[in-house]
């Protein structure tokens, strides 16, 4: 079954990712909520105080770290796995990230969701058909009903209840995405270690850098220990994202 992105006329898809009133409300509920978060300099220290709790990480590092780390997997795995991704399927890849930021423009200011608050990490998970949604399983797990609230949200997308529905329809692709992901959150909460839907249709996998990049920023561990290894200064992290444009295959960043 053809969802509305691979069916409707772009103009439709427009109104639909922009939505009514209470759907704009909520997006500048969401922005406003994931700026607060951005301003506070304790926020991030205690989300990864959260995580090393549960013992799902092990370093700690520091909010400039993670912003460029973040930069990183934007730019080493997220965009050009998206821009494979959408080639093979046919789908304007421009066109796709505007719908993509009229649903939810903070998924765009946030793409690690680090500093973004519960829903709009849930919001994000369900827009996109993910490389692999592991990451935001993990991160969810800072919040002591993060995986109750994906679950029950998965329900309403899969039921056409949730709030979302309409402008998340506009841009997911894939019509069997959503039962998918409810079945692995299922899985994963039985046992963290059940293998997730990885998306197969990767031609980049070919590139050592790009299957290396892709192991690294994976998980949510993987992606915290390689933050904590960049250079801890702003200067030397803004000098290193100029001067490194491959992912580094050595293990050391600094």
């Amino acid at each position: 079954m053809a969802t509305p992105r691979c069916s409707e006329p772009g103009w439709r898809l427009v109104l639909r990712a922009i939505g009514g009133p209470r759907a704009i409300a909520g997006k500048l509920v969401r922005l406003g909520r994931t700026l607060r978060l951005w301003l506070d300099p304790g926020e991030a220290r205690r989300r990864l105080a959260a995580l090393a709790a549960r013992g799902a990480i092990r370093e700690q590092p520091g909010r400039w770290q993670i912003l460029f780390g973040g930069l990183d997997m934007l730019r080493f795995v997220i965009e050009p796995a998206a821009r494979d991704y959408y080639a093979q399927r046919g789908i304007s890849f421009g066109f796709h990230q505007l719908l993509r930021v009229l649903d939810d423009p903070v998924s765009m200011i946030d793409p690690t969701g680090f500093l973004s608050d519960r829903d709009t990490i849930i919001g994000h998970v369900m827009q996109v058909v993910h490389l692999n949604p592991i990451y935001d399983l993990q991160l969810l797990q800072i919040f002591p009903d993060g995986l109750d609230a994906l679950e029950r949200q998965l329900e309403q997308m899969l039921a056409g209840t949730h709030p979302r529905a309409g402008t998340i329809g506009a841009i997911v692709e894939d019509a069997g995405y959503h039962a998918r992901l409810l079945d692995y959150v299922r899985r994963f909460r039985v046992d963290p270690e059940a293998p997730p839907p990885v998306r197969q249709e990767q031609t980049l996998r070919a590139d050592p850098r790009f299957a290396a990049a892709e192991r690294t920023f994976a998980t949510l561990p993987g992606f915290v220990a390689y933050c904590a290894r960049l250079p801890a200064g702003f200067g030397a992290l803004a000098r290193r994202l100029h001067s490194v444009r491959q992912f580094p295959l050595e293990p050391a960043l600094r």
